[in-house]
């Protein structure tokens, strides 16, 4: 039996879960910032566009740096501070993050 696993879906909705995790504790909104729409929009748009799709790496281990700079700077930020966080409030998605990392380093 085969698994359907749509990576598209489940990176932007992560990312978005990140995004929205940081906004709440640093901007204290209970929706998002503008500033963090926009950064979602933008990250969802640069995942759905991947030239490396079906099997790309996760961004961090990414060759390819299709951000601008100040995008990156950003959601690099966001990682940083929802990334460990994600294993206490969405440890499935945190466990599914670490094998797919290492599924793609083990096979480059």
């Amino acid at each position: 039996m085969k698994i359907h696993f749509d990576r598209v879906k489940f990176e932007q909705s992560t990312v978005s879960l990140m995004i929205a995790y940081y906004c709440r504790k640093h901007h204290h909104t209970d929706g998002l910032c503008e500033e963090c729409k926009g950064l979602k929009g933008y990250a969802s748009s640069r995942i759905k566009n991947c030239v490396l799709l079906p099997g790309k790496p996760v961004c961090a281990s990414c060759h390819i740096h299709c951000y601008k700079p100040s995008m990156r700077e950003a959601i690099r930020n966001i990682m940083r501070y929802s990334g460990p966080r994600m294993m206490l409030r969405h440890p499935f998605r945190g466990m599914v993050y670490v094998l797919i990392k290492r599924k793609v380093v083990n096979t480059a």
